[in-house]
C-alpha cells in the first residue's frame, strides 16, 4: 500500500513573509518521515528559496495511493 503524510506547516523566509499549509499531502516512501525530512521535503517540492524556519505539526501517516508515480 502506498502512503502519504498529511500535515499543516508554516514557512518563514529570511527576507520577511511567510507560508502556510493546511491538511498538505506529499507521497512518502516508508511508513514515516521525520519532521526535518518534511521540512526539506517541502521547501524542495515547492522549489522555495530564502528559506529560515520550518514547523510541522497535526503530521499524521495515510494509507492512499501516491498521486505522483515514480518522482519521489
Amino acid at each position: 500500500m502506498d502512503k502519504r503524510v498529511k500535515f499543516d506547516f508554516e514557512i518563514y523566509f529570511t527576507n520577511g513573509g511567510n507560508l502556510k499549509g493546511e491538511d498538505f499531502r506529499l507521497d512518502i516512501e516508508g511508513d514515516e518521515i521525520s519532521d526535518e525530512e518534511l521540512a526539506n521535503y517541502i521547501v524542495n517540492d515547492l522549489r522555495l528559496l530564502m528559506v529560515g524556519e520550518t514547523k510541522i505539526t497535526k503530521k499524521e501517516i495515510i494509507v492512499e495511493a501516491h498521486k505522483r508515480k515514480n518522482d519521489i
